[in-house]
């Protein structure tokens, strides 16, 4: 079950595993906010610090998924005023995450030895492309870059000629932010013990290159190349691929094991003219006797066919549909929130249920409000000094 927050602005609100847990957010774009909400998702109070105007947004700020659950602070970092309310905040805080590149924290003031020295419990991540150190560290780059020289990219896609990415989700966020949320994770359970914080370097390089754990296995076994559309799971097999429905939408076969193969064949009428799919020589015929059975029937008509079964055949289906699919629904997978249809929180707790907390925010639309509910003094004079802007939602005042 997921419990819905009213919008509050107050410690405490979340009912994760992470209830209790502080964070500091020095805003940024694509891992840091997701790694963010993450965390908020979970349960922890996060406090998202932003410059006046806001961070970076993929889209319009009002439907911006990536800000929710926290409140948002608007603070002119330049200001020096603003740099130690922050250090005043990081003093109680539990995390501390920033995703700029190495050594801006540091030029304004927020870097590990500042933050460190007010709290030394503190665990503070870094989220990056290339890391915090190496020939590289100092350049631009965006998810494809990384990818490209962790080794990932290369094997992507099902063409022979060139790779192709899946947007930013193998990088930005399955090497990225979800890295940082591990570490992040694993040194809070190491300062409760030793009661010493420590900086997670998080770089999108090193998580997607851990990611490929299983290539690298299966390379050092002979059982692989470094091919594209040659191996087990990337197309090579025609057991494992997307095939084209009547409609012009498709089903994802992954049949791999030889019973759930029997249970395909079973389904599309094929059990006793289909090439024996052991033999090699035989994949192109078998390949092209699957292309055309698909295309025979619907999607949904096939979506039908192998419901409830074993033979790993589904539809593929984009997101706004998917949210509608009976599994998906059942378990409550999309949720709709303040009319946007966004994911819930993920995974799932026995006992300490996820919250989904307040939605996307206005930047520095609770500046006030949340800087107060963390007990910082002052916050009237930070505002008049212009150290922090509170911004009204609109329709107010």
């Amino acid at each position: 079950m997921l419990r819905m927050a009213t919008p509050v602005y107050a410690l405490g609100q979340g009912t994760g595993p992470l209830r209790g847990v502080r964070v500091v957010e020095i805003a940024g774009i694509g891992p840091g906010p997701h790694a963010a909400m993450h965390l908020a998702d979970l349960g922890a109070d996060v406090i998202r610090i932003e410059r006046p105007g806001g961070a970076a947004s993929a889209g319009a700020r009002q439907t911006d998924l990536l800000t929710r659950g926290r409140p948002s602070v608007a603070m002119d970092l330049k200001n020096p005023r603003a740099v130690s309310a922050v250090l005043d905040l990081v003093a109680t805080a539990d995390v501390f995450t920033e995703a700029m590149r190495p050594g801006a924290a540091e030029r304004l003031g927020l870097g590990p030895a500042e933050c460190l020295a007010r709290n030394p419990r503190l665990v503070y991540g870094r989220m990056t492309g290339w890391g915090q150190h190496g020939p590289l560290a100092q350049t631009a780059g965006h998810d494809l870059n990384y990818i490209a020289i962790s080794g990932m990219l290369h094997g992507l896609g099902q063409s022979s000629d060139r790779p192709h990415f899946p947007s930013n989700l193998v990088g930005d966020f399955g090497g990225g932010s979800t890295y940082l949320v591990i570490g992040i994770l694993a040194a809070l359970l190491e300062a409760r013990s030793s009661g010493v914080g420590q900086v997670v370097d998080a770089a999108i390089v090193d998580g997607s290159a851990h990611l490929n754990a299983m290539l690298a296995s299966m390379l050092a076994g002979g059982n692989a190349r470094e091919e594209r559309a040659a191996n087990m799971l990337d197309g090579g097999m025609p057991f494992y691929d997307v095939y084209e429905t009547a409609d012009g939408k498709h089903m994802a076969v992954g049949s791999l094991e030889p019973r759930f193969y029997a249970e395909l064949l079973d389904g599309l009428g094929l059990t006793d003219t289909a090439p024996d799919r052991f033999d090699p020589a035989q994949h192109a015929a078998l390949r092209s006797a699957l292309t055309e059975r698909f295309k025979v029937r619907t999607q949904a008509e096939w979506s039908s066919v192998f419901a409830g079964s074993d033979a790993c055949c589904t539809p593929v289906l984009p997101l706004t549909e998917a949210a509608e699919h009976p599994h998906m629904s059942a378990r409550g997978s999309y949720v709709t929130r303040d009319g946007i249809l966004q994911p819930a929180p993920a995974p799932r707790f026995s006992r300490t249920e996820a919250t989904l907390g307040s939605g996307p925010t206005v930047a520095g639309g609770q500046s006030r409000a949340a800087l107060e509910a963390w007990g910082l003094a002052g916050v009237d004079d930070l505002i008049e000094s212009g150290a922090v802007l509170q911004v009204d939602p609109p329709g107010t005042g």
